[in-house]
């Protein structure tokens, strides 16, 4: 699970930078990228954050700025927030997918100055809570979240204490899942899946069974593809409802996912930083590349490789002039 929107990352203070190329992970937290701002070398030096969908953007992304524009690509794994502090040291040059950090964007770009806007993915980003498409056409009503508590001993696991068991992913991250559990009354416990790919597994586990779970989920993702699922609706949301993670009561909002450069990057980045810009794609592309990465366990460069063979009059249009 990661941060989206207002709902910010809890990030743990000693969360590594893990690079993502050459040998081995090495610790970037205390250095910058072989790579970054290289004097005089052609080189661009890219955050990936740990779902597929921004896998799929940094994959697609690096690949035709290696062999369509010449540069050398180095790719970093950071968790979301101590990203934003390592584009504003010029440690990394580019986040090709945010869904939205609003400290850090008032710090870094407002106040600072050291981030620049770099514009949109093409892809609305949303968190929510979803039941299998099986178990909701059976119970039509599940989708209203007032009537969670009737199905709660359907989803109890062994883990879930006696309640219903909600399903997250990541304990790293902060979401409001707690919370809208305790604000809405509902007689549920969260359980965390590890992590991205575990509660990948353990839905597929339960689909192959036809079990019923509620999960906490977002879109863009590719598995909707292999598993159909409804989202429950909650509470609707308003600006500012989710102002005090403490009381929220409300949905997570839609989010169009955002490209964040860092400032000098964006000036001086030459044909690297016009490409990155003019880079935008749709849920559907995303998806794609992202179902060759993580279902059909293709390497991050193959999957790229395989879109852009066939969608070339898409990525042409990204190129610089």
């Amino acid at each position: 699970m990661r941060m989206r929107t207002r709902v910010i990352a809890a990030a743990s203070a000693g969360a590594a930078l893990l690079a993502l190329s050459g040998c081995g992970k090495a610790d970037m937290t205390k250095q910058a990228s072989p790579f970054a701002n290289a004097a005089g070398a052609k080189t661009v030096t890219l955050s990936v954050q740990s779902w597929v969908g921004a896998q799929a953007d940094a994959a697609v992304a690096g690949y035709l700025l290696d062999h369509e524009l010449g540069y050398r690509v180095d790719k970093v794994q950071i968790d979301e927030v101590p990203a934003w502090d390592a584009l504003s040291q010029g440690r990394v040059d580019a986040i090709m997918e945010d869904w939205g950090h609003p400290d850090q964007e008032k710090l870094y770009i407002d106040d600072k100055k050291t981030v620049a806007r770099g514009g949109d993915v093409g892809v609305t980003g949303h968190i929510g809570w979803y039941v299998p498409t099986y178990f909701a056409k059976k119970h039509p009503d599940i989708t209203d979240w007032k009537n969670l508590n009737k199905y709660a001993d359907k989803f109890r696991t062994p883990e879930s204490g006696g309640k219903g068991q909600l399903m997250d992913g990541s304990p790293s991250f902060l979401t409001n899942d707690k919370a809208l559990v305790k604000n809405l009354g509902l007689d549920y416990q969260v359980v965390f899946a590890g992590s991205e790919a575990a509660q990948i597994t353990q839905i597929k586990q339960f689909a192959k069974q036809q079990k019923p779970f509620l999960t906490y989920w977002y879109k863009p993702q590719w598995l909707f593809e292999k598993v159909p699922m409804t989202e429950v609706k909650l509470p609707k949301y308003k600006e500012g409802c989710d102002a005090d993670p403490a009381k929220i009561k409300c949905e997570y909002p839609h989010t169009p996912l955002q490209k964040y450069f860092n400032a000098d990057f964006a000036e001086n980045g030459g044909k690297a930083a016009e490409f990155l810009k003019n880079f935008k794609w749709s849920e559907a592309d995303q998806n794609e590349v992202s179902l060759m990465i993580a279902d059909k366990k293709m390497s991050p460069d193959d999957a790229a490789k395989a879109w852009i063979d066939k969608n070339e009059s898409k990525w042409k249009a990204w190129l610089p002039k």
